[in-house]
């Protein structure tokens, strides 16, 4: 998907069996294509996952880092490069900050 639709340049994502998933509360849902359906937040809007049935037939593509424990699901390939921002090819070599510095 490109960043434009999720507003960032990367989003972790995890690619689940829909009877693995518990959810808490009651997601909002929309239809962003024919077969697409975007799920989030409906109090604060934070994009929960993606489905669709004609790409991924019983399985929730789950921005993992909405998960209680994201750790669980590391990441395991990076698809969907040809929209990257040059820039992300050399964000190892840029400096790294546990916090906001300042």
């Amino acid at each position: 998907m490109p960043a434009g639709t999720l507003g960032a340049p990367i989003v972790g994502w995890a690619l689940v069996g829909q009877d693995e998933l518990e959810v808490t509360g009651t997601p909002k849902i929309y239809a962003s294509s024919e077969h697409g359906r975007r799920h989030f937040c409906g109090d604060c809007g934070t994009g929960l996952f993606y489905t669709s049935d004609a790409v991924f037939p019983g399985q929730i593509d789950v921005q993992s880092a909405t998960l209680d424990d994201p750790d669980l699901i590391p990441a395991q390939a990076q698809i969907q490069t040809a929209e990257r921002i040059r820039w992300m090819d050399n964000l190892a070599d840029l400096p790294a900050f546990e916090r906001y510095p300042g």
